[in-house]
């Protein structure tokens, strides 16, 4: 593949996990997996390094910036919390992947996605509440601590950035309004807090190649204000049922690349 048909595949894959990261206010690693598998031919560990290597620069600040705007706000000790875990669950993941087969970890992100798909169902028909403790920033440090560590290992595993993992947990485990669970997700997208798991990758020399790197970088900046921009004029549920959707087709996907 030459360069240019390299940057213009890496600015499809950019273009499609923006526009899934700002619509549903995840880090546009798990989409980047699935497409770099896809779309540029990468082995599992290539695309999740590739994944985990582009979420480094900020591309996930105009999405953070749309949400900002529309109101929603992400409480200090919320990202201080969530980030301790982060960088410590990171490390770990990806340590653990660079000694797991390409098998084991489709298998393992087919596994994680069908328990994210199980939560949101679950959790689908509670009503957020202005009044709950999601809106005074009064949320017990434990739980989301716990929620960065898991985000942070699903990361370093799995290449997915975590942002799924925060999302769900926010607002499914703590019932945080979709919206500003959404938000507290991207701004991870702007905190290089995946350092240490992209290192690990990117010592190993598991990445593709800087035109598509470039591509993709420049596709997620304008995918994910896109994304932002249209999510913030739809009601929660309809957020709540396209996260499904994404996620189970997701599941699907890698479910096959785990079959063939």
């Amino acid at each position: 593949m030459s360069w240019i048909h390299e940057l213009l595949a890496g600015a499809g894959v950019g273009l499609i996990g923006g526009l899934t990261s700002g619509f549903m206010g995840t880090s546009p690693g798990g989409g980047l997996v699935i497409f770099c598998v896809l779309l540029l031919g990468a082995e599992q560990h290539v695309a999740q390094g590739t994944s985990l290597i582009t979420q480094v620069p900020p591309t996930g600040l105009a999405g953070v910036r749309r949400y900002w705007q529309s109101g929603n706000r992400s409480p200090l000790p919320w990202i201080v919390w969530i980030g301790i875990g982060f960088l410590l669950g990171g490390a770990g993941g990806g340590y653990a992947a660079a000694a797991a087969s390409d098998s084991v970890l489709q298998w393992t992100y087919v596994v994680y996605l069908v328990a994210l798909i199980a939560i949101l169902i679950l959790r689908r028909g509670r009503e957020d509440k202005s009044s709950e403790t999601g809106d005074r920033g009064k949320l017990p440090w434990l739980p989301l601590l716990c929620i960065g560590t898991l985000a942070g290992f699903s990361s370093g595993f799995m290449g997915i950035g975590g942002g799924l993992a925060i999302t769900v947990g926010l607002a499914a485990g703590l019932r945080v309004p979709q919206h500003q669970a959404q938000l507290v997700s991207l701004v991870f997208s702007v905190i290089p807090t995946n350092i240490p798991a992209a290192w690990i990758y990117w010592s190993t020399g598991l990445m593709v190649g800087w035109p598509a790197i470039i591509g993709i970088l420049a596709g997620l900046w304008v995918g994910t204000d896109l994304g932002a921009r249209a999510a913030n004029g739809v009601s929660k549920s309809v957020l709540r049922g396209v996260m499904i959707g994404l996620i189970s087709l997701m599941a699907l996907y890698m479910t096959h690349k785990a079959l063939t």
